[in-house]
C-alpha cells in the first residue's frame, strides 16, 4: 500500500539525527563492500551517464539503475523537461559533454507523473502553470490522439511517452548534442514504471523538423 509507513525507512516522526545515522551506516557498509569507491570519489568523477530524469521522489536514477555514487551525471525537474533557453538544463548538459565526457544521455520520463496529469487538467496551479506550459504544449501537438483515449490512466501514461519523445528531440537539437553523437554519445528515452520497478526502452521516432535544426560546421 502506497500509504503503509512500514514500507519506508523515514516517517515523519524520525528527526535530522536519524537521518545522518543512517547516512553513516550507508558509508559504512559501502566503504567495507567497495574500499577504494570513496577515496576515487574524492579525487574526481567520471560519470558515463548523464541523466535527465523527474524530481518525483519515486524515480532515483543511481537506485533504480543499481549504480553507485559518481556513475550517473543528473538533472532533475518537474515532468523531465527541456524548455528553449533553460539555462540549468543548458550548463548541465554542457558540462557533462565537454568536461564530463559522457557516453549516455537518457531522458526519463515515469507513468503516474503529476507534471503530466497537471498538464491534461485545466486547474490554475499558479507559478507551476509556466512550467507546465511545456507539457500542454506537447498535448496540444497530439491533441486528436490523446483525446480518443478514454482511459484517464493510459491517456496519462500515453502522454508521458510523448513529453519523452520531444525532449529527446529538443535534446537532439542542440549542436552541442548533435556534435556529442557524431562522436558516439547515444540519447536513450525510457518511461519508468513506478509500481514496477523497471524501466523500459521507449522507440524514439525521427523528429520530422530535424533538418531545420541539422547544423553544419563551417567549411575553413
Amino acid at each position: 500500500m502506497s500509504n503503509d509507513p512500514s514500507v519506508f525507512c523515514f516517517s515523519e516522526s524520525e528527526n535530522i539525527e536519524t537521518l545522518l545515522a543512517r547516512n553513516r551506516a550507508w558509508a559504512q557498509r559501502l566503504s567495507t563492500d567497495r574500499p577504494g569507491l570513496f577515496p576515487a570519489l574524492a579525487e574526481s568523477q567520471h560519470p558515463q551517464i548523464l541523466w535527465i530524469g523527474c524530481s518525483d521522489s519515486r524515480v532515483p536514477e543511481t537506485s533504480l539503475l543499481d549504480l553507485l555514487p559518481g556513475e550517473v551525471f543528473v538533472h532533475r525537474n518537474i515532468a523531465n523537461v527541456l524548455p528553449n533557453g533553460d539555462l540549468s538544463s543548458l550548463s548541465v548538459i554542457q558540462y557533462a559533454l565537454e568536461h564530463l565526457g559522457v557516453r549516455h544521455i537518457i531522458v526519463c520520463g515515469h507513468h503516474g507523473c503529476g507534471g503530466v496529469l497537471a498538464a491534461l487538467g485545466d486547474k490554475k496551479l499558479g507559478l507551476i502553470d509556466n512550467w507546465i506550459k511545456n507539457i500542454r504544449d506537447v498535448r496540444a501537438k497530439h491533441k486528436a490522439e490523446l483525446d480518443a483515449i478514454d482511459n484517464p490512466q493510459k491517456q496519462c501514461s500515453r502522454l508521458v511517452e510523448l513529453n519523452v519523445i520531444a525532449q529527446v528531440h529538443n535534446l537532439k537539437r542542440m549542436a552541442n548534442v548533435q556534435k556529442a553523437i557524431e562522436r558516439g554519445v547515444q540519447v536513450h528515452g525510457l518511461v519508468y514504471g513506478v509500481g514496477t520497478g523497471c524501466a523500459e526502452i521507449l522507440e524514439i521516432p525521427r523528429d520530422p523538423d530535424a533538418e531545420l535544426y541539422d547544423i553544419k560546421a563551417t567549411p575553413e
